[in-house]
């Protein structure tokens, strides 16, 4: 009896080990919304949910140099949509701030989404 209760317990304990060490995070379907503060000006965006999964990324409100925040935006978001995470993003050289800025937004989208 007792080594059946131990065997239970670790499955169930390594179970969840397994699944909390998944790193894709599953989302509530639906669209949300996030801002936070770019290099000029806050930065706005819409996160779309689809199937537990980030399926567009959309900036609403941009205030900084369009040139930088494009750099910025194109690496970020392509990178939002391919790890379902803003999680260990690194900001684009050259666009430091507008690429924290951006970060911080899509998680603050996402943290909505949980």
């Amino acid at each position: 009896m007792k080594k059946s209760i131990k065997v239970i317990a670790s499955a169930l304990l390594a179970a969840a080990v397994f699944v909390g060490c998944s790193s894709k995070a599953a989302f509530k379907d639906g669209t949300y919304e996030g801002e936070a503060q770019g290099f000029k000006a806050p930065i706005k965006v819409s996160v779309v949910i689809k199937d537990g999964k980030v399926s567009d990324v959309t900036v609403l409100e941009n205030g900084d140099t369009a040139e930088l925040f494009g750099k910025a935006s194109e690496a970020i978001i392509k990178e939002v949509k391919e790890e379902n995470s803003a999680d260990a993003l690194t900001t684009v050289s050259g666009a430091t701030y507008s690429s924290k800025g951006l970060i911080d937004a899509i998680k603050a989208a996402l943290e909505k989404a949980k």
